[in-house]
């Protein structure tokens, strides 16, 4: 159920029924009508912009179109008004029964309510974390892990086919300076005293990864050259990390579909494929690019390279993919990688990357773009800095890493459901100031705090109520008669909870998993706020001296809650039935 898109499929009917009775011509687009909440709630519950996307392409004046529609909208029983505004805008207001009836549509629908079948089941592809597989993820892995976890859910409740997906970045040099300092804890392991380079890793957790690779090889490779064994320990170490990664994922709720390792494209013909792809294209070449803008690196050389022409697909700058001595650039696995999911059939990609990776966008587009004939979209979400703080001051050790905050320590002092919801409180391109104190405070101030303890409270209410033989079972109370819910702050709850399909549908279109975050927040204002009133006003309160009046008080209850855990789950964060 979905009352706006009810009322706009009202508002189409009634079109049509004006054009069969030539008030309007035939032939128009109705695609750009909406039907959605007016700016300011006085002017009514929806308003609809139909008779000004009509005026034009009728020839008409919208004042006279919005006339005649709300004449056809009034008509109708769910209609309580349609009054027209300014040049020909349209505010319409509900009857009561609506929302009446809306608390026993939730609950007969459960958790299902909001869902939606816009996806129409498209295969998206949605990529995150991807951290290099050195060492155990920082804090801002887990702001992108948690934002393309909550992305992934909130598409597949949208009606998306949805693939969660990992690119383990396997085939650089980072994973060589890993070997080496495996090695280095290998041989620590042996007894040796050792000294960590600039450039290594020294963090404490390849110390067991240096004493499991002693406990499978023994002496081995003590006293040999990388010859020897760089290779093999870059696979060993490789392997530990990516089960120390997959290990802190599980621990923040997160579980991908699919791993793709990046050392799968060398040596296999992939990035030829792909490059050849965009060479019958026209898109390969061989030239000399400008030099950097701004002040010109004293090493800087006019080299020819080869090229990809990605200016014609939206770029600023065409990019070399090969290098002159015929190695190959960061970019061109980066393009294999992206032919390969274009090639599995997706309807569309979304890569969630670092802040650091911004000037990557265009470049990434633009080859997504060639190698699907633009048939393919990539949105590319750059997920900004978490800021730690504790006690009031900046926040940054990590014994265990080294250098900094890892995903797990995060963890192990808030808990996952609070790193996830605080994480999706704010847009991913908005930096985070994360401070341990207060996300775990319970103040009206901590969002995280605030909705969970609407839950709590809603589920306290429930037991009193079954505790007084009253059936709080979501059938008998879909079954219960709400013709007195009339009050205007009841009335406004319901009005939040109409909102629900319509804001899942626009997070799902553009993204943007923190509007469930933000929804839910507000859902928790309206709830504690008709909690409070009820202090004040015994009418208002859940509980009431007859069990039929406590059931309808408690049926709005009860459809909010439903509300709140659809929305915590697509955060993957679980909801709470009683506060500690």
């Amino acid at each position: 159920m979905n009352l706006f898109s009810d009322i706009r499929a009202l508002v189409l009917t009634s079109i049509e029924a004006m054009v069969a009775e030539d008030i309007l011509p035939a032939g128009l687009n109705l695609d750009p009508i909406t039907t959605e909440p007016p700016r300011d709630p006085a002017h009514g519950d929806m308003a609809t912009n139909a008779a000004m996307v009509l005026a034009k392409p009728a020839k008409m004046k919208p004042r006279d179109i919005a006339d005649a529609l709300a004449l056809k909208l009034a008509a109708d029983p769910r209609i309580s008004s349609a009054e027209v505004a300014g040049p020909g805008f349209l505010n319409l207001r509900l009857d009561a029964s609506v929302w009446q009836g809306l608390p026993a549509a939730i609950l007969n629908a459960g958790t299902t309510y909001g869902r939606s079948t816009m996806g129409q089941g498209q295969r998206v592809n949605v990529e995150y974390v991807s951290a290099n597989p050195t060492g155990p993820m920082h804090v801002g892995h887990a702001r992108g892990a948690i934002v393309g976890d909550a992305m992934a859910s909130l598409l597949d409740y949208a009606g998306f086919d949805v693939t969660r997906e990992y690119y383990i970045n396997d085939g650089g040099a980072q994973v060589d300076v890993l070997a080496r300092s495996v090695y280095l804890r290998y041989l620590e392991a042996h007894g040796q005293e050792v000294e960590f380079a600039e450039g290594t890793y020294p963090g404490d957790y390849l110390v067991p990864v240096g004493q499991a690779l002693k406990a499978k090889v023994g002496e081995a490779y003590l006293d040999k050259g990388e010859d020897v064994w760089l290779q093999e320990i870059r696979e060993f170490a490789t392997a530990a990390m990516m089960d120390l990664i997959r290990e802190d994922l599980a621990a923040l709720g997160v579980h991908m579909d699919h791993f793709f390792s990046e050392k799968s494209l060398y040596g296999t013909g992939k990035i030829e494929a792909a490059i050849e792809s965009l060479r019958d294209k026209g898109l390969i070449y061989r030239g000399v690019l400008e030099p950097p803008k701004g002040k010109k690196p004293e090493d800087w050389e006019p080299r020819e390279q080869t090229l990809f022409k990605s200016t014609e697909h939206g770029d600023d700058v065409d990019r070399p993919i090969q290098k002159s001595d015929g190695a190959w650039t960061y970019f061109a696995p980066d393009i294999a990688y992206h032919y390969d999911k274009v090639t599995r059939g997706y309807d569309q990609l979304i890569d969630i990357f670092g802040a650091d990776h911004g000037g990557y966008v265009k470049r990434m587009k633009a080859a997504v773009s060639a190698l699907s004939d633009g048939q393919t979209p990539l949105d590319i979400k750059l997920i900004q800095l978490v800021k730690l703080f504790k006690n009031g001051e900046p926040f940054k050790m990590s014994k265990r890493a080294g250098t900094f905050i890892t995903l797990r320590d995060l963890v192990d002092m808030v808990g996952a459901d609070v790193a996830r919801f605080h994480m999706l409180t704010r847009k991913p391109d908005a930096s985070l100031d994360f401070d341990f104190d207060k996300v775990v405070e319970q103040s009206k101030e901590n969002p995280v705090f605030y909705v969970q303890y609407a839950h709590a409270r809603i589920c306290s209410v429930l037991r009193k109520a079954a505790e007084a033989g009253i059936a709080v079972d979501d059938a008998s109370l879909a079954g219960v008669d709400l013709s007195g819910m009339t009050h205007d702050a009841e009335i406004m709850m319901a009005r939040k909870l109409a909102e629900w399909p319509r804001l899942v549908e626009i997070a799902a279109r553009t993204n943007e998993p923190h509007r469930v975050a933000t929804y839910l927040s507000e859902l928790a204002s309206e709830l504690h706020g008709l909690w409070n009133r009820g202090n004040d006003e015994p009418s208002l309160r859940f509980i009431q001296d007859d069990g039929a009046a406590t059931q309808a008080k408690i049926a709005l209850a009860r459809a909010v809650a439903v509300v709140i855990s659809a929305g915590l789950a697509i955060l993957g964060v679980t909801p709470v039935e009683e506060m500690r």
